[in-house]
């Protein structure tokens, strides 16, 4: 058993161990995937002895947002939130990188796939986590034969627990194909997202994105690297982006809570730029590393220190 599995978690009410928050597996989330989730990071700074939790807020106002998509009931204010996600971490004692997944979702024993009238819980957990894709090295990504659900099947802004079928379809193909990730295209044939991560291109100096109709998340790390770009001076730009404009990109990178800034070297087997990462996602990135750490003051205004 991992040593995480003895930290605590919020679940039912009140602090348990992880190794014991589990469910009954008639639980209507489990049958029908009725249950969505958040993904937040904190990121420990050594020399500062600290934790810091990025956007927490953010984080707070996008479930509450996917709360009213999905008819649930969770009406938690920020400040109870934010003491249970920083109380959490000060019991578990982290002092090291972690990911904490927040989540609602229908609790009760029934039959039926149904949103309505069916009663929701909250339960929050964290594990270690550097890395989710290797932002080191450029990944190879492939365009998938897997579409995008849109917005009006399974909405992705949500971030619908049911939804992520679509992802793991999308990723998995990619995987047993010798890629690293999928790119989606939307059921209009423009680009959307990775598997679970934003994208972004840059064409002649300008940072482009594709828009929210693109059947994407509203990603608060995409957000945070539009700020950061544009505080940089660099031309953003949200639009629909075709498939071919991929491979006709000087730089491709994937954004993401769990992705963080990840580059990506090639897309369909098409070298992207030189195939080094170019100069726009290494400031990116860089800057976002050093401000996640707490070592930037323009940007404290989004950590929430632990300690």
């Amino acid at each position: 058993m991992s040593d995480f599995e003895n930290k605590p978690a919020w679940f039912d009410g009140k602090y348990v161990l992880l190794k014991d928050a589990n469910i009954n597996i008639r639980t209507h989330a489990l049958q029908y995937g009725t249950a969505f989730f958040g993904g937040l990071r904190a990121y420990y700074n050594k020399n500062k002895n600290n934790l810091y939790l990025l956007r927490l807020e953010d984080h707070h106002t996008r479930l509450r947002q996917s709360a009213r998509i999905l008819q649930m009931h969770w009406a938690m204010p920020y400040d109870e939130f934010r003491d249970i996600t920083v109380n959490l971490l000060r019991q578990g004692e982290w002092r090291q990188n972690c990911y904490l997944r927040p989540f609602i979702y229908k609790s009760e024993l029934t039959m039926s796939p149904r949103l309505h009238n069916v009663e929701d819980k909250f339960a929050l957990y964290a594990i270690p986590l550097d890395d989710y894709l290797d932002t080191k090295r450029g990944l190879k990504a492939a365009v998938s034969s897997w579409v995008r659900i849109s917005d009006n099947q399974i909405p992705a802004r949500a971030k619908a627990s049911g939804g992520y079928i679509n992802s793991a379809l999308a990723k998995s193909e990619a995987l047993e194909n010798g890629f690293d990730e999928a790119i989606f295209l939307d059921q209009r044939g423009f680009v959307s997202e990775g598997s679970a991560e934003n994208i972004f291109i840059v064409r002649n100096g300008r940072l482009i994105t594709p828009g929210i109709a693109s059947a994407i998340l509203e990603g608060i790390t995409r957000r945070t690297v539009l700020s950061m770009a544009k505080d940089m001076g660099i031309e953003c730009e949200e639009r629909d982006v075709s498939r071919t404009e991929l491979y006709t990109a000087d730089e491709v990178f994937f954004s993401g809570t769990g992705a963080q800034i990840a580059w990506i070297e090639s897309i369909d087997r098409r070298k992207i730029g030189d195939g080094s990462i170019g100069p726009i996602t290494r400031k990116l990135q860089d800057t976002f590393f050093r401000f996640a750490a707490g070592e930037i003051e323009q940007y404290m205004h989004w950590l929430t220190p632990v300690y």
